[in-house]
């Protein structure tokens, strides 16, 4: 073997040691893959995740591919939780749902793998139409064509028309999204 061949022999099993490697890398990270069309909800705090797909009753049975991560090293949040959802996009009372429990969260919009709209939500000053009110007397339970409105206050959302609060914690189950 002359020092060419060495050589040679040297580099192959430095290459072979690098692929080594990052077959193990690979192996010890699983990564979700992109998605061709739908929403990404991004910036989520934490452990909100869960809520957030309870929130859009998104829990599987209609066929859409949904990836979540949860508890994900994030430099803005420190850690954060991301939903993907294929398939769908959330209309515009979806999303001021989720601006009221997920003020920190970024939509974006997937189509044919390419983000084709990104934006951070905004917490509205008030909802229209998303959420029923617990006071079965309040006008809007009342078989009246009117629309449920709620103020956004810190302490949660107030009807608009009784006064009647929901808490954010609350939110799921007054919830009417179409």
């Amino acid at each position: 073997m002359n020092d060419h061949d060495y050589e040679e022999d040297q580099n192959q099993g430095e290459a072979e040691d690098i692929v080594s490697t990052a077959r193990k890398i690979d192996d010890q990270q699983l990564r979700v893959s992109k998605i061709r069309d739908g929403t990404v909800i991004d910036h989520l705090t934490a452990g909100e995740a869960l809520d957030v797909l309870a929130i859009l009753g998104i829990d599987g049975s209609n066929g859409e591919g949904v990836s979540i991560g949860m508890n994900v090293v994030s430099d803005r949040l420190g850690t954060k939780d991301i939903v993907k959802v294929e398939d769908r996009e959330l209309s515009q009372s979806e999303v001021d749902v989720l601006a009221v429990i997920a003020p920190e969260a970024t939509i974006n919009i997937i189509r044919d793998y390419t983000v084709i709209d990104k934006k951070r939500i905004e917490r509205p000053t008030a909802v229209t139409g998303v959420l029923s009110c617990p006071n079965r007397n309040c006008i809007t339970n009342a078989n009246e064509p009117v629309n449920t409105r709620f103020m956004v206050l810190d302490e949660g959302l107030q009807c608009n028309y009784c006064g009647s609060i929901v808490h954010e914690d609350e939110v799921p189950t007054y919830l009417d999204v179409a």
